[in-house]
């Protein structure tokens, strides 16, 4: 038996949303949004070492957000001897609004 409707069905989206997911899943933390954040405010590189000073987790913790940020190219880093620096990946910002923007094509009224 068939549930009474209140009102005619909403138009169901059917777009590919793996790209866009995979992105906003890999800055659904908000210790990667610090780093992403604290990158996007500085002009320079910022070393592993600063975030493991500054966040309250361990360095195997801080690694592992590192290297989600990085295997979902938001960040870049250079290792230079023992030490990695970490920059905001140039398309970074481009590539956020745009996972965004294919959730919310038309104009999202408040």
């Amino acid at each position: 038996m068939a549930m009474q409707r209140c009102c005619p069905p909403p138009k169901l989206v059917r777009r590919d949303f793996e790209p866009a997911a995979a992105l906003l899943k890999a800055v659904a933390d908000p210790y990667r949004l610090t780093i992403l954040a604290t990158l996007a405010a500085n002009d320079h590189e910022v070393c592993v070492c600063d975030f493991t000073d500054a966040l309250p987790l361990n360095q195997p913790a801080v690694s592992h957000h590192l290297r989600v940020l990085r295997d979902a190219e938001l960040v870049t880093c250079d290792r230079r001897g023992t030490w990695v620096y970490y920059q905001l990946a140039g398309d970074a910002l481009e590539r956020l609004n745009a996972a965004l923007a294919t959730i919310f094509r038309k104009k999202v009224h408040a």
